[in-house]
């Protein structure tokens, strides 16, 4: 009976750190491209997504691209303690979709990294 107490001990002080840290993705911005743009017919969508890997490193992407869920698309990384202080705004143009920051950093990218199936 001890030993199965020892067992489980060891086996809850190893699987609830792990499960706290357990790999995940957490979407923190969302922009959408304006109907009335000509992005060769389609519409665009921008993501930028908060990333926890099993080690518990923090990390941050955006994608930018037909599919709302990101699943293909223009994928950028970007700088950790600029995406953590958030996100104020993003303006689309023709030529580019431009992203600020509340730091007031921004980030351009061109129209045509992103549009024609890339």
């Amino acid at each position: 009976m001890l030993l199965l107490g020892v067992a489980a001990g060891v086996l809850l002080s190893i699987s609830v750190p792990a499960a706290a840290s357990w790999p995940r993705t957490e979407v923190v911005y969302r922009s959408a491209s304006p109907s009335a743009l000509p992005y060769d017919g389609s519409r665009y969508f921008l993501r930028v997504e908060h990333l926890r890997d099993l080690s518990g490193d923090d990390s941050y992407r955006m994608v930018v691209g037909r599919q709302p869920d990101a699943s293909y698309g223009h994928w950028l990384r970007i700088d950790t303690r600029l995406a953590a202080e958030g996100i104020r705004s993003a303006t689309w143009t023709e030529s580019e979709v431009r992203l600020r920051f509340s730091t007031g950093h921004e980030l351009s990218v061109p129209a045509g990294a992103f549009t024609g199936g890339r």
